[in-house]
């Protein structure tokens, strides 16, 4: 019965159209890969040479006859033995009268490449026009070699010779690929978008007005530079973009190379840094050589907080990789040769680690913001994202933009995908509110965990922990009002509560952290009061409320008896919400005294949660009745029900309310288990600062 925070503070993050358009790509890569095939032809030639030699040699060197020698062939001749001997160059095949195995006895020999053989047989007083079997007579026949024998034979003696030369050229590309490879390992790794096809614009960015308006200068300037240089204006040669992550810097930089037209080289901080000293320099170099050909032009460098960290804080020293790749980009972005239409871009989320040398005007003039939207920004990035898909009459993206306070615009397109992909899973052809609404939960606390078995105490534990919740939040003045309750176990949580805020609160004050405190503490307080005791569901509940409490006392100064000063020191990642850690500054008198302020805040928070609980038992009761038969109220129905008589039935008849069908029973065979109250605390983001909405999760 955790509680999940998707509030505002240090882990807001800003509103933009999360598109991205595919630039063109380069089309002579087949037309490469068939040039090298060309100039590999002649090796897969001598490959497919060798390969049938070697065949030919192993498989048709052999012979299933018997070989004999040149005099016994003359012996079986002169005893009239033979019937015919055949001549090809010099090989002899002699066929004999004799049989053997109902097959001619076939038998073969050699002469010399020199001798005649019909001469030969002459002297020797053989008949060589044949003659009856017992005479010293032949039929002597000549056969034409088919030509292949003498080249097979050259081919075979100079097999090793191009088998030994085949090696020799592989070993000789490979050296020369390897020298190609180490020529280049210092070229520039940027990706080139022509700005000849327009894919990403200003209208499919919202949220982020100012910041449009920031960057449309730069636009103007590379349309119309003339306009600027007949004023002696010069546009800034840099812009960081600083927001927190998924907040469409990435985006907006597309949208200006898409706005203004020219080429746009995209490339990674992280990119720049190798192994050896002087390749990230060698690559900044080539970088910008190549965006001073393309000029005008924009560079866009990501995550430049990977190589613009500040010098000096590192062990490497001067020669440090990093450090002698950001010396190379401040030569290049200020340096002698300051006569180039060339546009820096960089973004990051760390600004605070950035080297003072690399933000000073004349690199980077222009720091654009990306704050957190506000409930216009989230509702114009609705309709962004929901163009163009079917949307039933009943979604409204006002009260969409109301419910997701914190939410980026990549979140924000995920939230209609995700609706999307409800409406499709239950085979609608439209998107309507129910499918957004499922969408908001699973984007904040998961998707529903159909599957987890709970017994009905620990249905109970949780209707009666998330009716305290929505009770005690009703009754505060200066807290948010309930949106939805539910005992669904969803993501981390056994069940949430949901707050939905009237209006966009970008200060906190100490009334509204009291409030928060105090429904904070209502489901430990609500377990207390029905159960005689609390069971561990409300572990994180009381995390954050011992957070939040601190931060009163040691950061905000909203303690009466300390009084408006701050305790500690802390180091904080900016945009990224954490805390790295914490100095102390004061005595173990004042740490004492800010424990009891800390105590004295929870205490308070907690006897006022437990006044409430206590006053309108009736209305607890009756919600956790309900809770236990529909698991989930939200919207009107939880409004009508907080505001009605706890004695009246509910629905009432007249109210028209649609009453969900319970859940199925569990049947027999069905596995059960033991009630478990040990929730895992979902990762949350700050509760400090802006809207107090937040879910309170169950279990």
């Amino acid at each position: 019965m955790g509680q999940l925070t998707f509030g505002s503070g240090g882990a807001y993050t800003i509103c933009y159209t999360d598109q991205t358009g595919a630039a063109p790509r380069p089309l002579p890569r087949r037309t490469l890969l068939y040039s090298r095939w060309l100039r590999n032809s002649f090796i897969y030639l001598l490959i497919l040479v060798a390969v049938v030699a070697i065949v030919f040699a192993f498989f048709n060197s052999g012979s299933e006859h018997e070989k004999i020698g040149f005099g016994q062939v003359i012996s079986d001749i002169k005893a009239g033995e033979v019937e015919e001997l055949k001549v090809d160059d010099k090989n002899l095949t002699v066929e004999y009268y004799a049989t053997e195995n109902g097959k001619q006895v076939v038998k073969e020999s050699k002469i010399a490449g020199t001798t005649d053989i019909a001469t030969f047989l002459g002297e020797q007083n053989i008949n060589v026009t044949g003659g009856p079997q017992g005479t010293p007579a032949v039929m002597l026949t000549f056969e034409e070699s088919g030509g292949f024998g003498p080249w097979f034979g050259l081919l075979l003696n100079l097999l090793p010779f191009l088998l030994f030369g085949l090696f020799l050229l592989l070993i000789m590309r490979q050296a020369q690929g390897s020298n190609s490879q180490a020529m280049s390992f210092g070229k520039s790794r940027a990706r080139l978008f022509t700005g000849s096809k327009v894919t990403v614009t200003f209208a499919d960015v919202a949220g982020v007005d100012e910041s449009k308006e920031e960057l449309a200068e730069v636009v103007e300037f590379l349309k119309y530079p003339e306009k600027f240089a007949a004023l002696g204006a010069r546009i800034p040669k840099g812009v960081l973009l600083v927001g927190p992550p998924g907040t469409g810097k990435t985006l907006l930089s597309r949208a200006v190379a898409g706005e203004a037209g020219v080429p746009f080289f995209s490339i990674s901080g992280s990119e720049f840094v190798e192994m050896f000293v002087g390749v990230g320099a060698s690559r900044v170099r080539d970088l910008f050589d190549q965006a001073k050909k393309n000029a005008p032009c924009i560079v866009f460098v990501d995550e430049i907080d990977a190589v613009g960290r500040q010098r000096g804080a590192g062990l490497g020293g001067s020669h440090d990789e990093r450090e002698q790749t950001l010396n190379q980009i401040l030569v290049e972005m200020d340096g002698f040769d300051t006569g180039t239409n060339v546009i820096v871009i960089a973004a990051t989320n760390r600004p605070d680690i950035l080297d003072p040398a690399l933000l000073r005007p004349g690199r980077f003039d222009r720091k654009v913001i990306l704050d957190a939207p506000d409930v216009k920004g989230r509702e114009a990035i609705l309709g962004v994202h929901t163009k163009g898909k079917p949307i039933a009459d009943d979604v409204a993206v006002q009260t969409l933009a109301k419910s997701t306070p914190g939410f980026s615009g990549a979140d924000l397109a995920n939230l209609v995908n995700e609706a999307a992909i409800l409406a499709a899973r239950r085979n609608k052809k439209i998107i309507t509110m129910s499918e957004f609404e499922e969408a908001v939960d699973r984007v904040i606390a998961g998707p529903e965990r159909k599957s987890r078995v709970m017994s009905e105490h620990e249905k109970k534990v949780t209707a009666y922990h998330e009716g305290g919740h929505t009770v005690v939040s009703h009754f505060m003045e200066h807290h948010d009002p309930p949106h939805k309750v539910t005992i669904v176990a969803r993501g981390m949580a056994g069940g949430y509560t949901r707050f939905l805020p009237d209006e966009e609160s970008h200060y906190r004050t100490r009334s509204m952290f009291r409030d928060q405190l105090c429904t904070a503490l209502a489901g430990h307080a609500a377990e207390e009061l029905i159960f005689g005791e609390a069971s561990t569901g409300p572990s994180n509940d009381i995390e954050q409320v011992t957070r939040i409490a601190r931060a009163m006392v040691t950061r905000w100064g909203m303690s009466e008896r300390l009084g408006p000063r701050t305790f500690g020191r802390s180091d904080e990642l900016i945009f990224l919400g954490r805390e790295i850690s914490e100095t102390r500054n004061y005595s173990e008198k004042i740490a004492e005294e800010i424990d009891d302020e800390v105590r004295r805040l929870i205490e308070d928070a907690q006897e006022r949660a437990r006044n409430v609980l206590r006053e309108h038992r009736d209305l607890l009761d009756k919600l956790a009745t309900v809770l236990l038969e529909v698991e989930t109220l939200e919207g009107e129905s939880l409004t009508k029900l907080l505001n009605s008589d706890p004695n009246e039935p509910w629905p009432p008849p007249e109210s028209g309310l649609p009453t969900e069908p319970p859940a199925p029973p569990v049947s027999a065979e069905e596995p059960t288990r033991r009630p478990a109250f040990e929730p895992k605390p979902a990762p949350g983001l700050a509760w400090e600062g802006g809207s107090q909405s937040r879910v309170d999760g169950g279990n």
